[in-house]
């Protein structure tokens, strides 16, 4: 640390710590799911894990962290020394001149003594040199530890770092906010339906009951447009349209593609990645030919495959492999590719309110979130997620969901009417598969039945999409979920 004046760092970490002096955060009210499972973990009296807090920017992450110091140095129930509680912003350039071990060092020197049981509140860890290496060390030989960190989508994939982290960290995903989230986030009432209820639940309803769930659910529409239009990241959810999609332009496309790409993955040639993440929001939901794409942009396979997957890495996109029927593989999978939201798409294309109106693209936009909203049901129990596609017989299904007890099937459909027919592709999924859920997202928001298709027949929920990706961000909540 010969190149940093201590003192001078040591008022950096003061200026990130105003509880040492007795000052809350100004931080936002509204609570992330994950802040609750981070407080779960931090109050468990055995556990000797870190908490890795892993999404893309601007999700809340940051926010979580300073929640959680506010509520553990100055809480009501808090019988902690404030000076227990070390938040460090591990990007900030100052701060990146000292290794982790050395900042700790001159907090114990200056602040805390050390072996005394502290919090340490790490964001932005994939900034620290050898990470991986100290987090280990603090988790296997400082129990006086607790240690939440915060990192990009990407931390425990890399390289080397999985062996590493094998029973010295939970990974804890935050995606975008959910419809349910965003919701709340605006100030809005809840929906009046029962809080533990779950699209699942709605297989055992009567034509009646799911009638009457319609017209309680109605005023939700409102919202629901505009969160197509605005998306899922906090910060901007109750800006107006044009404000919000700048900032994500600016801080989350920007800032993602021309500084994380390459301090993270030395990426060299950042224009052909800029030019591949536009390919993609003009596709969102399509199948993606590499090797075309690569025609297309003037550049080899192999940088487009390598590209893509760095973009997933980063919890900008998510890549669905075909899943084929009887669990057979194909030794040359053909992905389809979405924006993480699809308010990123919005942003960087400039389209505002008249999406809304365009049918082409609102289907889109509507099946995009339905996937991030069963992708974040369905991520703790790490399932095959992928889309069915029989090429002789040209039929498709959307998104199918695999895992040991279940098989889930979803087309969307966000059209009106969007009637459904034995001719559909998910009618010839449901007849070669046994599937245990399966549902036809629509538009209307009477269009809210319960049928079958296939042979034999399997029961589908014709359901609207703001009430499916409601219930579904609802039940992310809920234990089970």
């Amino acid at each position: 640390m010969a190149i940093v004046d201590p003192s001078e760092l040591l008022g950096v970490l003061r200026g990130y710590n105003p509880w040492w002096r007795g000052d809350r955060e100004d931080v936002p009210q509204f609570r992330r799911m994950a802040y609750e499972k981070c407080r779960g973990y931090l109050a468990h009296p055995t556990l000797r894990r870190a908490v890795l807090l892993c999404g893309p920017r601007r999700v809340g992450k940051t926010t979580i962290l300073q929640q959680l110091a506010n509520e553990l140095a100055l809480g009501g129930q808090s019988t902690r020394r404030p000076e227990s509680v070390f938040y460090l912003s591990l990007d900030n350039p100052f701060v990146k001149l000292a290794t982790l071990p050395e900042l700790l060092r001159l907090y114990h020197s200056t602040v805390y003594p050390e072996r005394e049981p502290a919090v340490l509140l790490l964001d932005e860890i994939q900034y620290s040199r050898d990470w991986a290496d100290h987090l280990k060390q603090l988790v296997d030989h400082h129990p006086e530890y607790r240690v939440i960190a915060t990192g990009s989508a990407s931390l425990i994939q890399e390289e080397g770092t999985l062996d590493r982290g094998v029973g010295r960290w939970i990974r804890v995903s935050i995606p975008t906010l959910s419809f349910y989230e965003f919701v709340h986030i605006q100030g809005e009432k809840e929906a009046d339906v029962p809080s533990t209820l779950g699209p699942r639940d709605l297989f055992g309803k009567s034509s009646a009951q799911l009638a009457d769930l319609a017209v309680r659910c109605r005023p939700l529409l409102p919202n629901f447009q505009r969160y197509l239009l605005v998306g899922g990241f906090p910060e901007t959810a109750r800006l107006e349209v044009g404000l919000a999609q700048r900032l994500l332009r600016e801080d989350v496309v920007e800032r993602v593609l021309k500084r994380d790409m390459t301090a993270l993955f030395g990426v060299r040639n950042v224009d052909d990645l800029e030019r591949l993440f536009l390919y993609v929001c003009t596709h969102s939901g399509g199948i993606l030919e590499v090797q075309t794409v690569a025609t297309a942009l003037g550049v080899s396979h192999t940088t487009v495959s390598n590209y893509l997957t760095i973009l997933e890495r980063t919890g900008l996109i998510y890549r669905l492999p075909p899943i084929h029927a009887g669990g057979k593989k194909t030794l040359k999978a053909r992905y389809k590719v979405y924006l993480a939201d699809a308010a990123l798409r919005n942003a960087v294309l400039l389209r505002g309110e008249e999406v809304l109106q365009n049918r082409d693209e609102l289907g889109g936009i509507v099946e995009t979130a339905v996937l991030r909203h069963l992708h974040a049901y369905h991520y703790p129990e790490n399932p095959e997620i992928g889309y069915w596609k029989d090429s002789a017989a040209k039929k498709e299904v959307d998104i199918v969901i695999r895992g040991p007890s279940y098989n889930i099937a979803v087309e969307v459909k966000y059209e009106s009417p969007a009637p459904l027919s034995s001719k559909e592709g998910i009618c010839a999924y449901c007849s070669q598969e046994t599937v245990t859920q399966a549902y036809w997202v629509t538009r209307a928001d009477g269009d809210f039945s319960l049928e079958s298709c296939g042979r034999p027949p399997t029961p589908i929920l014709r359901i609207p999409a703001h009430i499916f990706t409601y219930l579904l961000g609802q039940a992310e909540r809920l234990p089970s979920g």
